[in-house]
């Protein structure tokens, strides 16, 4: 449930008259992430990981979460084109304005008890967060090279999204042919990464800690001129550096584990836009597939 502080906090910035464009935080970050020193970096990370906290909370306070001093915050929040902290925070509070508010009011909807609700909360904002922060056009660029039949996709997942990423392969590979989940030692890995050819797809999925192993291969596909799309926590995590195009997860968990369910709900957009681009010949593929099923009585629907 929401703190006190926090709903008084969002009934005000709700019914401020907001009529500027959204001040796009992330954006800047991202663009700036180069020329941030450590100290800001972990100022960014906080910021981009926990914006409540940058919209309600004090100088000290991110300050505090992110481990390093106020001057530092003050400096990043200039790097990033801010007027200091007051016009970030407004920026950032702006953007949650839009995103935080059908949540809000779900939760009080919700049956079950105090666990239920918690999840539930906790999971709309990973789907909402997720799939708000991506944009159009790197959605439509991630559908081009899904779709593109001369290209083979590999997917690199780290331990924990591997049910997901699961998933979405088997998932892909019912829409065209040439889509792989690498796993196994790193031998086979390595020996599957030398057969990349320039302009095959790359899809990196991985949170903080990440796998080293993800890293690495990624590092090596990009070096064989593949097209990285990262799935990640943080606009400046190492996979993101590495990305043509990187999509930020957002990942809470109300236990002591990631939740996988956001991402799952990105995964499931880059299918269905896949879906569309591939139409004539995935309705050819599936047709076949379910006349197999059908012909070896595979499936009951009754």
């Amino acid at each position: 449930m929401f703190s006190s502080r926090f709903l008084r906090a969002f009934e005000h910035i709700v019914t401020m008259q907001l009529r500027c464009q959204p001040m796009e935080v992330e954006n800047r970050i991202t663009e700036s992430g180069p020329q941030l020193t450590t100290a800001e970096r972990r100022v960014a990370e906080v910021v981009l990981s926990n914006p409540e906290l940058v919209a309600f909370g004090t100088v000290a306070e991110l300050a505090q979460a992110a481990q390093s001093g106020a001057a530092t915050v003050v400096r990043l929040a200039a790097k990033i084109g801010y007027d200091g902290f007051t016009a970030l925070q407004a920026a950032v509070q702006h953007e949650l304005s839009n995103q935080l508010r059908p949540a809000a009011v779900r939760i009080r909807e919700a049956r079950g008890g105090v666990a239920v609700r918690k999840h539930l909360q906790r999971e709309i904002d990973n789907v909402q967060k997720t799939l708000l922060a991506i944009d159009e056009h790197s959605v439509t660029q991630a559908s081009e090279h899904l779709a593109d039949l001369s290209r083979a996709v590999l997917v690199l997942s780290g331990d924990a999204s591997t049910g997901v990423s699961r998933q979405f392969v088997g998932d892909l590979t019912a829409l065209r042919p040439n889509v792989e989940l690498l796993e196994g030692n790193e031998v086979a890995i390595s020996r599957r990464l030398s057969q990349v050819r320039k302009g095959d797809m790359v899809i990196a999925i991985d949170l903080r800690r990440y796998d080293r192993w993800v890293i690495d291969a990624a590092t090596e596909a990009k070096r064989k001129h593949a097209w990285i799309l990262a799935l990640t926590d943080s606009a400046l995590s190492p996979l993101a550096g590495l990305a043509s195009v990187s999509m930020v997860l957002s990942a809470g968990g109300v236990g002591p584990f990631d939740s996988h369910v956001g991402t799952l709900a990105l995964l499931n957009v880059l299918v269905a836009a896949a879906a569309e681009q591939l139409r004539d010949t995935a309705t050819a593929r599936l047709d076949k597939a379910e006349a197999a099923w059908s012909a070896q009585s595979k499936l009951i629907d009754r």
